[in-house]
């Protein structure tokens, strides 16, 4: 009789831990994301869809004249690897990363962003004058961690317009 009562304890026990297990992906994750809000990202299809997929990436000048750019962080490498911003306009930076934390920082600038996998970071940024800017990562990210680097290439405000968007993200432009 004892060994009755123990195995229906037990299985009982093993059903309630699988209720919750199996509607965990249809029923937890879609709601977190929900209650997340849109400072959320899927850090596993960032590529795929929203706001980081490839053509999105990059500077891109608003109806209001400031510019916002967005880049992802991986390891080891900021997307895209060059931005190109008029020097000043406000530029309000949204950056994700793919997998690890990382840290971006402008050298010769106290502008620093944590970069979270998951959460989109954002930044007010503002360069008073044309010049170029290299950008490391400053959060220990794993072996390649040294070579995370990228530029910041700030142009004169009157000639930021008359660049075309793929020119907007390739440092041979003028």
């Amino acid at each position: 009789m004892n060994w009755r009562k123990l195995r229906t304890f037990l299985i009982t026990v093993l059903v309630l831990c699988l209720i919750p297990a199996t509607r965990y992906y249809q029923v937890d994750v879609p709601l977190l994301r929900f209650l997340r809000g849109s400072r959320h990202v899927d850090p596993l299809s960032l590529h795929l869809s929203g706001e980081f997929v490839e053509n999105n990436l990059g500077s891109q000048q608003e109806p209001d004249g400031s510019v916002t750019v967005r880049m992802i962080a991986q390891q080891y490498l900021f997307i895209p690897h060059c931005i190109l911003v008029p020097a000043g306009v406000p530029v309000h930076l949204r950056i994700t990363s793919a997998d690890a934390v990382h840290s971006l920082t402008f050298n010769g600038m106290d502008y620093a962003v944590k970069v979270l996998p998951g959460t989109i970071s954002e930044a007010q940024l503002q360069f008073s004058r044309a010049g170029e800017y290299k950008t490391v990562c400053r959060e220990f990210c794993g072996a390649g961690h040294y070579a995370m680097r990228s530029e910041l290439k700030v142009v004169p405000r009157e000639q930021f317009p008359a660049l075309q968007p793929g020119e907007r993200g390739n440092c041979a432009a003028p």
